[in-house]
């Protein structure tokens, strides 16, 4: 298969101690047709995710693995992966998940686009030899207050915010607006990315289409992060929000959304001084700041009232044949 130059996709998967899938990740993308480049950051690993990578390599030239000898964090070693590589498309994919067959086909059958994302198959268990619904595409664009309200986490809903999606960006318009990702941040990089690309008029469309197999892990650094984590996402929404080029309807779904994370942000704190300080230094903390009180007060009767129904009914995994999705299909 003849792939014109402009369909070209380079593949950055940033990786730390993923030994155990990184090799089924590297074979995914290099099993894509339009896939020149696949470029791994190992991001100074204590296993063997650097020599699996390598081994997953299928002789056509197209791997390349770097290892960085101090832990940078993901948006670090996905920008040097962008800045060492050159096809005009960019994937992001994680070292723990995989694509499905055919999925950039799909993708780039679709025009008048600067990032294309398509749906997202959730599973428990990876198998990328069970083939996920057959979804028409029913391309759609995506704007910027959308996507921020569909980043707004709702109580006793399986996680599925829409900053989840994996997009094929173009490098051109990455490069005309100075974008890339902000490596101070370890939570929500992905999301304040496409934020700021939105915002710079970035035509995002999304299909429902499936191509990219998502594994759920308990122990997923999106679920579970650091309380500085939360204050730099919380910080780069308000210096968004403070830049005053944020149409009016958007910039009401991004305090939201900001509102939510200084909530998040304020629990959190509460807890790391409850930790390390007892119950005197928390409740000193929540005295000197009685803004956070409501949020506070409201993430501990909520953490008790789901602790509680978990107890009672605890969560059962679900099975492999029961695929749940990104994006509905109404």
């Amino acid at each position: 298969m003849v792939v014109p130059q402009e369909d070209k996709v380079c593949v950055i998967i940033a990786a730390r101690n993923a030994q155990d899938t990184i090799g089924r990740a590297v074979r995914s993308a290099l099993a894509e047709p339009e896939v020149a480049e696949v470029v791994v950051v190992d991001d100074s690993s204590d296993d063997r995710t650097m020599a699996i990578a390598a081994e997953a390599d299928d002789g056509s030239k197209r791997l390349d693995v770097i290892r960085f000898k101090v832990n940078r964090g993901p948006s670090a070693a996905r920008n040097h992966a962008i800045a060492i590589s050159r096809a005009p498309l960019i994937a992001i994919l994680d070292a723990d998940d995989f694509f499905f067959p055919g999925r950039f086909r799909r993708m780039l059958a679709c025009t008048d686009w600067d990032f294309i994302a398509d749906n997202i198959a959730f599973m428990e268990k990876a198998d990328p030899t069970h083939p996920p619904a057959d979804f028409a595409p029913n391309p759609r664009r995506l704007h910027l207050e959308a996507f921020v309200l569909g980043n707004i986490s709702r109580r006793g809903a399986p996680r599925g915010e829409l900053g989840f999606l994996k997009p094929v960006m173009r490098r051109a318009f990455l490069d005309a607006h100075d974008l890339r990702y902000r490596e101070d941040m370890r939570l929500g990089e992905d999301y304040e990315l496409y934020v700021r690309a939105l915002i710079a008029g970035a035509r995002y469309t999304v299909i429902e289409s499936c191509g990219y197999g998502a594994v759920v892990r308990a122990n997923s650094l999106s679920g579970q992060h650091r309380t500085q984590d939360l204050k730099t996402l919380f910080e780069a929404e308000r210096s968004l929000l403070s830049a005053g080029n944020v149409p009016p309807n958007a910039a009401e779904a991004l305090r939201r959304h900001c509102r939510q994370i200084g909530r998040r942000h304020a629990l959190r704190h509460f807890l790391d001084r409850k930790r390390e300080g007892g119950a005197g230094a928390a409740l000193a903390y929540a005295l000197e700041n009685p803004a956070a009180m409501p949020a506070i007060t409201g993430g501990i009767v909520r953490d008790k009232l789901d602790a509680a129904h978990r107890r009672v009914r605890p969560r059962q995994p679900a099975p492999q044949a029961g695929l749940r999705y990104l994006l509905t299909t109404d």
